[in-house]
């Protein structure tokens, strides 16, 4: 559920990025838009004004030319925020320029250029390239804006008008915006991260209120299923074990009686496996209800697990540390493990000798069952679990399902191992 949740929390955090870098993308590039829209309309006024001025003159460097066109730009157009005023011809010269220094000297013009040139209504504005040769005498001005468009002398010969405008009208039109609308886009963004707190907020106690509720059912199939065992472990010890027990007696009481030495030993020799079948049922009862894992504790149950081993015909060593105390949950756990190991143990293994310890490692608690049988590799233990096999199966089921961790593997190349890891909760 943590996991899940940061990563929704992340998930909006990045949202809110993004609509925050999207906005703030807008506004600057709207109030470029708006600035060179306003530098646009200026020049097309402007260049009005010079083309009225303008005669065939100008291209020939006439000083009455030129000073017409310089006292129309002194007083109408070299205004804030324009800066500086060229007039060209197509192949490149300049004819005009408020900085007297650049008249006569050619420069390429670039494709857009040449196309305003080519049309009678077209205005281009752009931020200025002051790298460029031409602009050498504006870079002291700053970031430019350059505009141009088409004027034409009184003949019809095409000239390209172009002035520079201070880009700090950009600036200003993106305060103008910012002022505007950053409060909006705050308050949107703000709304946003409301929505994504309630989200996270509703989510969260849903999934807790799932948890609870998976909680309650895992408790009450446990609950049920501990009642079923200890009905089905009651009404055999009730029923079956005890009517054996009798019959045991009986028949033992009766090969005492018998004068006919052969019948009495048939009878001693039934007795005698009657015996065994109780003491067969009883470690069944033991394993389908362990009476004293509650009461007596995980040491005591498990105890009586490995005591049905020696009939067996394999020797069982128990070592359970002094302080293995791990709480209920953590115990049904491992008994449960324990007991599902030793029944493999017991019909697979071919084993002699089996050892179970119980142990504390920090926050874990480590059951470990240890056989010298025929053994099994770790491959081996995820191939017989791929094709089904029943008894490991079942193991990974209840340890999986209790939150442990189990491993199957060698053990020094003579029998298994049997891990079973668990966090005391």
């Amino acid at each position: 559920m943590v996991r899940t949740l940061t990563v929704f929390v992340l998930l909006g955090v990045m949202a809110l990025t993004f609509v925050a870098v999207a906005g703030v993308v807008v506004i600057r590039r709207v109030a470029t838009d708006q600035a060179l829209a306003e530098a646009r309309q200026l020049a097309d006024v402007t260049s009005h004004f010079v083309q009225r001025r303008v005669t065939e003159g100008l291209l020939t460097g006439d000083a009455e030319s030129l000073a017409a066109v310089a006292l129309v730009v002194s007083f109408a157009v070299l205004r804030e925020p324009v800066v500086r005023v060229k007039i060209w011809t197509q192949d490149g010269r300049i004819v005009y320029s408020d900085k007297s220094e650049l008249i006569g000297s050619r420069y390429a013009l670039d494709t857009a250029e040449l196309e305003a040139l080519g049309s009678r209504d077209k205005v281009v504005a752009e931020l200025s390239e002051l790298g460029n040769p031409e602009n050498r005498f504006e870079v002291d001005f700053g970031e430019l804006m350059e505009v141009y468009t088409r004027i034409e002398t009184p003949d019809g010969t095409p000239l390209l008008f172009e002035t520079y405008q201070r880009a700090s009208k950009i600036a200003d039109r993106r305060r103008e915006l910012a002022a505007a609308f950053v409060p909006v886009l705050i308050a949107l963004l703000a709304t946003f991260a409301l929505l994504v707190v309630l989200l996270a907020w509703v989510f969260v106690r849903r999934v807790r209120a799932a948890s609870r509720e998976r909680e309650r059912l895992m408790r009450r199939a446990i609950e049920s299923s501990d009642r079923e065992r200890r009905r089905i472990a009651g009404d055999l010890h009730d029923g079956p074990v005890q009517e054996l027990v009798g019959l045991s007696m009986r028949l033992s009481a009766a090969g005492e009686k018998v004068d006919d030495p052969a019948s009495s030993a048939t009878l001693r020799e039934s007795a005698s496996s009657v015996r065994g079948s109780v003491r067969t049922l009883r470690s069944a009862i033991v394993g389908i209800y362990p009476p004293n894992l509650r009461q007596a504790g995980l040491a005591a149950a498990l105890s009586d697990l490995i005591s049905r081993m020696d009939p067996q015909g394999i020797e069982a060593t128990l070592e359970v540390d002094p302080g293995a105390d791990f709480g209920a949950d953590t115990d049904e756990l491992l008994y449960r493990a324990a007991q599902e190991a030793l029944r493999n143990v017991e019909a697979h293994a071919g084993a002699a000798h089996v050892r179970l310890t119980v142990r504390r490692e920090d926050d874990r608690a480590v059951m470990e069952v240890t056989d010298d049988g025929r053994g099994i590799a770790t491959q081996d233990a995820e191939e017989a679990l791929a094709d089904g096999h029943m008894g490991l199966s079942i193991l990974f089921d209840i340890v999986r399902d209790g939150g442990g961790v189990l491993t199957v593997g060698p053990n020094d190349g003579v029998g298994t191992v049997v891990r079973v890891e668990s966090v005391i909760r």
